[in-house]
């Protein structure tokens, strides 16, 4: 009997052990958050930087952050210089842990002026090439981030590394599935019609996957400011094209949509969520969520084109 009652005990005494060894992973951004989520499952406990709603290019950490990171075993990060405040934060922090960058390995777009896209009308911010770092707009690209970040967890903790491997299949069939539906809500448009402004320049990838021309008065960073002669000439472009899929970002300040909505004579077609998700329990609370919604509204405004 003692030696069954200390058996018991012994197995107690195991079991907060056991429920500390979750992976503690700290994501750059809320997109990157919710896909490790998903892959990680119960395995890991998922924190972001850059929260739900907020811009990742002009994000500036703050001392908590840097202690956040200082107490993670894994640090995620998209990469192709998105995050450009992302290593003074590590250097500060002092974490010396893994470090997994999802786009390791991808073909980015290349914004250099010579290869061909679907994005017209609009400035590039800086002069020279860029890699454009928004690929989460992109769910055949998304595919192998997953695979990257499953790969990551697996290599941290080899003690569940099937589990990761199979939620991230599961995860990448899941978004794969998304992507067909979208093709098809797109492909019920005429070409001449798939024409949409925002505010920055965050989906080039959805443009090619799709075949639709966005046209946005910023660059594909936000810290730059849209030029007048850009605006007016954006305003120009969408009265000779009559456009009417126009929208603000959820990342971004509204009034200059604003502006050239009323300018241009037209209507606001709603909030598309360009670089982060909405808040928890909003309608796009989940990349999933976030990206179907954004098809939703784009596609429910390019029927409005005449």
């Amino acid at each position: 009997m003692r030696i069954l009652l200390l058996a018991l005990l012994l197995a107690f005494a195991a079991l907060p052990a056991q429920a500390q060894e979750k992976l503690k992973v700290i994501a750059s951004f809320s997109i990157l958050a919710d896909i490790v989520q998903q892959i990680g499952g119960e395995r890991v406990t998922v924190a972001t930087l850059v929260p739900a709603g907020g811009d990742g290019h002009v994000y500036q950490p703050s001392p908590a952050d840097a202690r956040a990171v200082a107490g993670a075993a894994i640090l995620v990060s998209n990469g192709l210089n998105f995050e450009t405040w992302l290593d003074r934060l590590v250097a500060a922090s002092g974490f010396k842990g893994p470090r997994i960058v999802a786009s390791q390995g991808i073909k980015p777009r290349r914004l250099d002026g010579h290869e061909h896209s679907h994005n017209h009308g609009h400035s590039h911010g800086k002069a020279g090439a860029q890699d454009d770092p928004h690929v989460w707009h992109d769910l055949q690209r998304m595919q192998a981030y997953v695979n990257t970040i499953a790969a990551g967890l697996a290599a941290a903790d080899p003690a569940h590394a099937e589990g990761y491997r199979q939620r991230g299949a599961a995860y990448a069939a899941e978004l794969k599935s998304l992507d067909a539906w979208a093709a098809l809500q797109f492909d019920s448009l005429p070409r001449a019609h798939r024409k949409a402004i925002t505010q920055h320049d965050a989906f080039g990838y959805l443009a090619d996957r799709y075949l639709i021309d966005f046209m946005a008065p910023q660059g594909m960073n936000t810290e730059s400011e849209a030029s007048a002669e850009a605006v007016a000439k954006l305003i120009r472009q969408i009265k000779r094209q009559r456009v009417q899929a126009l929208f603000f970002e959820n990342v971004v300040n509204p009034r200059l949509i604003e502006q050239i909505a009323k300018e241009a004579k037209v209507t606001v077609g709603g909030r598309l969520y360009s670089d982060a998700l909405g808040a928890p329990g909003s309608e796009a609370d989940s990349f999933i969520k976030l990206y179907r919604v954004n098809v939703e509204r784009l596609v429910a405004a390019m029927r409005r084109e005449s």
